[in-house]
């Protein structure tokens, strides 16, 4: 049976290999519980950024095309069966990536330091705190506008919750808004979180 044939099959197969290399190189590293924190936030923000740019550089403007295509087949489809299922994985990821984040600054004693941008005194570098804290505020800003923005709006867009035509004009701006604030946010996000772990930017 090929675990390939099936996205759990797959997933599954990941893990096992993930398992291996890691018990074949764990000789020498983090403590597991970072490792485990470290890969569930990147997985996770992998999935969540990776669906973001989907929605921004690939599905918008294909609804967009297939809407003004007058002979064309539409875009019923991907709103019915495309959308609700992108965004069930996004907003989820959105969250659980925030949480990881959240809980491996927590562990590392940065929390407090990463929100004040390191200008609290105590445990930590002031300089990975700032760097890291401006990917950790823009993470917060992102988290917010998918769960308090973009999802309840996109419901009335997909037709999810009953909506006039007006609330639907007015939640597709809302949330394209909402959408294309983060992908903007995305960029010195993620040079933020890469930079602190690889001493640059700040």
């Amino acid at each position: 049976m090929n675990p390939l044939n099936s996205i759990s099959g797959t997933l599954i197969a990941g893990l096992v290999l993930s398992f291996i290399i890691a018990a074949g190189t764990s000789l020498a590293g983090p403590a597991p519980i970072d490792a485990v924190t470290i890969w569930t936030h990147v997985a996770a923000g992998v999935t969540w950024i990776g669906l973001l740019y989907y929605f921004n550089f690939v599905q918008v403007p294909g609804l967009a095309q297939a809407a003004s295509d007058e002979g064309g087949p539409g875009g019923a489809g991907i709103s019915k069966y495309i959308a609700p299922r992108a965004l069930l994985w996004f907003r989820w990821a959105a969250l659980l990536t925030w949480l990881s984040g959240a809980f491996y600054l927590m562990i590392k004693s940065n929390l407090i330091g990463a929100f004040t941008l390191g200008m609290v005194p105590g445990k930590g570098d002031p300089i990975y705190q700032l760097t890291i804290g401006f990917g950790a505020w823009a993470g917060t800003i992102m988290l917010f506008n998918v769960w308090i923005l973009i999802w309840p709006n996109q419901k009335k867009v997909l037709g999810m919750v009953e909506a006039s035509a007006e609330q639907i004009a007015r939640a597709k701006k809302v949330a394209l808004m909402a959408s294309r604030t983060n992908t903007m946010l995305s960029i010195p996000m993620l040079m933020s979180m890469v930079g602190a772990h690889h001493g640059y930017f700040m």
